[in-house]
């Protein structure tokens, strides 16, 4: 019996694109929806139990990336806190449904909203997840992130940097400082970030994006060097783009829109399974001697 091979996944693919009022924007109003665990090719992913009792945060978890990491690690056994903010709240209750049809309620999830920009609730993640989870802690996975486009750098709000920076960076510290004494209580602890193709390539429409991407790179890295010897928590990223979710501002030009995904080595946009099986790989057991390193998931574009 032949596999059919979805058309998202097949060289000149174009994405037909629905701009929203705000970035982020919902999953559920995409057209088609992005693919969350159907591998490219056209098989539903198939789980070897990578992730066996072990815990996991998943930050962002309500769409895109963070959605189909959600399920992956949840296929592969990990018990979870999602996080999303107030607007995807209903999109992450969709994600909880989704997970107990297919682990058949095996898997413990938690559903956390909260508003990361702020120190406060960034420390309150970590404990509702402690909470809920006997005291336990194995990898954390900080997915979330906001865009907005403005191809005229003069005309791009202090506002929204600020807003950026603190959603984008700020809060992976806050976050990661409340977590590493949980952490390091692991046998197998990991921090992945969810960086961009962005920082490498400098999108002119996305600069405070981009600058933020290339601060958790740096920040990545020196972590590793920091914590990796003494407390054994391994820390990576991946660095995907051009990846077909709801992040994608509304603010960004049509010509750019129109262009999206079809301007790599594979011609297409990818697909959110093909980046959240990067972040199964970086929280097992198979990526045990990697750390402080960058996984470019980006459709071919060659990244020095």
């Amino acid at each position: 019996m032949s596999t059919q091979i979805p058309e998202q996944f097949k060289k000149g693919y174009k994405v037909p694109f629905q701009k929203q009022e705000a970035a982020p924007g919902l999953q559920t109003k995409l057209n088609p929806q992005p693919i969350d665990d159907i591998t490219a090719d056209g098989k539903p992913y198939k789980p070897s139990g990578k992730l066996d009792g072990r815990t996991a945060i998943i930050t962002g978890a309500d769409s895109g990336i963070g959605r189909s990491t959600a399920i992956l690690f949840a296929l592969e056994g990990a018990n979870l806190t999602i996080h999303a903010t107030e607007k995807e709240k209903h999109e992450l209750k969709e994600v909880e449904k989704i997970i107990g049809q297919k682990t058949g309620g095996k898997c413990k999830v938690k559903s956390v909203i909260l508003d990361l920009r702020k120190e406060a609730a960034c420390k309150e993640l970590i404990q509702k997840h402690v909470e809920g989870h006997g005291d336990k802690l194995d990898t954390l996975v900080l997915n979330h992130g906001t865009q907005n486009a403005f191809a005229d750098i003069t005309k791009l709000p202090s506002e929204q940097w600020l807003n950026t920076f603190d959603t984008n960076i700020h809060s992976f510290f806050f976050i990661t400082r409340a977590a590493i004494p949980f952490l390091e209580k692991s046998a197998y602890p990991t921090i992945t970030f969810n960086a961009s193709i962005n920082m490498a390539v400098g999108h002119p429409e996305l600069i405070d994006y981009t600058s933020t991407k290339g601060a958790i790179i740096a920040f990545m890295r020196s972590l590793s060097n920091n914590i990796v010897g003494d407390r054994g928590i391994r820390c990576n990223a991946v660095a995907p783009g051009p990846i077909w979710t709801p992040l994608i501002p509304a603010t960004m030009t049509d010509e750019s829109l129109k262009s999206f995904g079809t301007g790599v080595p594979m011609s297409r946009a990818g697909q959110p399974v093909e980046v959240a099986t990067c972040f199964v790989f970086l929280a097992s057991a198979d990526s045990s001697y990697i750390s402080g390193q960058i996984i470019h998931v980006n459709g071919g574009v060659v990244i020095n």
